[in-house]
């Protein structure tokens, strides 16, 4: 019998464990839509996060504007989401790296002339952390966490009370989407020293533009 063998064996043997006591804590509920997203933009922008709300109509026109308001003339989009169209409309006039290939063809461009990352989101649940999960469309693009700010498109709708409630909405247990990450503010570390700093890991910027359906 291989050690692998004998340890498996020991642990179907083991007795059943013992049951945890149950405890008082509950996972925050909200009442209605408005306080959900009072409590995530209030926790998200705590975290030094930055809010732009906009209506789904004027996605396209509102992003531009705050493209150029922060001279973000370079940036890199994966393919496809629910705003591809709007937001290729506001990338319009500006450099657009769609990562493609094979990664060594362009780091460079991505690393050292991209200003922004932009992807789309799976939803926000404003606890624990507050995070949203972001799902990167182009697999192999790590591109969000390489330029300065990591712009984040996220259905106002799709707010749910808690990462459970998330993840039981997606059906998750069902069909765990790939390469998920959760994010909650802009890249930070107190390593040095204990003086906190931002972008040593990651952007040091968060925008996350909150799209209204109507």
């Amino acid at each position: 019998m291989s050690s692998k063998e004998a340890i498996l064996n020991r642990l179907r043997g083991a007795a059943t464990p013992i049951a945890h006591a149950p405890h008082g804590w509950q996972p925050w509920r909200g009442e209605d839509d408005n306080a959900r997203r009072e409590r995530f933009v209030g926790m998200i922008t705590a975290s030094h996060a930055e809010i732009l709300t906009v209506k789904e109509a004027n996605l396209a026109r509102d992003l531009a504007t705050w493209l150029d308001g922060e001279g973000v003339t370079h940036l890199a989009c994966g393919q496809g989401g629910r705003w591809q169209a709007a937001v290729a409309a506001a990338c319009a006039g500006r450099s657009v790296l769609t990562p493609a290939g094979e990664f060594a063809g362009w780091k460079d461009d991505l690393f050292d002339v991209c200003q922004a990352g932009i992807t789309h989101c799976r939803g926000p649940s404003p606890i624990p952390g507050p995070s949203y999960c972001c799902r990167m469309v182009a697999s192999r693009a790590p591109y969000p966490w390489c330029p300065p700010c990591h712009i984040a498109l996220l259905a106002a709708s799709t707010i749910a009370d808690n990462l459970a409630g998330l993840v039981a909405a997606g059906r998750w247990q069902q069909a765990m989407p790939t390469n998920l990450l959760l994010v909650s503010g802009p890249s930070k570390t107190a390593d040095i020293q204990q003086t906190l700093a931002y972008g040593a890991h990651g952007p040091s910027r968060l925008l996350v533009v909150l799209v209204e359906d109507c």
